[in-house]
């Protein structure tokens, strides 16, 4: 049985969802705190791939942190070790919930992309 790690946030409604869907569909997770301990740069290059390298994919665009930071108008010219970097420092500007495990590097929660991703189909 795979095992996959799912970042969350425990303020966050789509997080508490996505876990709730993981338990119902029997599939064996172990739950981090996104803010307090951020994927690392490995699981990160990791949802970078299966994400088909969209960098802005792992991000929270619509979060406090990246607006400040106007990432939105940096990430464009921001290399690929630079954009990881500052997502491995900083929970708060990962998109969540995120999950990763074998080869399965999925954010944001979306019940039908992630049991097709989950099921292996």
């Amino acid at each position: 049985m795979n095992t996959y790690t799912v970042y969350t946030y425990a303020n966050c409604d789509t997080c508490r969802r996505a876990v709730k869907w993981l338990r119902a569909q029997g599939h064996a997770f172990v739950e981090r705190p996104i803010r307090e301990t951020p994927p690392s740069p490995a699981e990160l290059r990791s949802v970078l791939a299966a994400q088909g390298g969209e960098l802005r994919k792992l991000f929270n665009t619509s979060g406090r942190d990246y607006r400040e930071q106007k990432l939105g108008e940096k990430l464009p010219a921001l290399s690929e070790s630079v954009a990881l970097g500052l997502l491995a420092a900083n929970g708060n500007l990962v998109k969540r919930p995120f999950l990763v495990g074998r080869g399965i590097g999925l954010t944001g929660f979306d019940e039908e992309v992630w049991s097709a991703a989950l099921s292996g189909k």
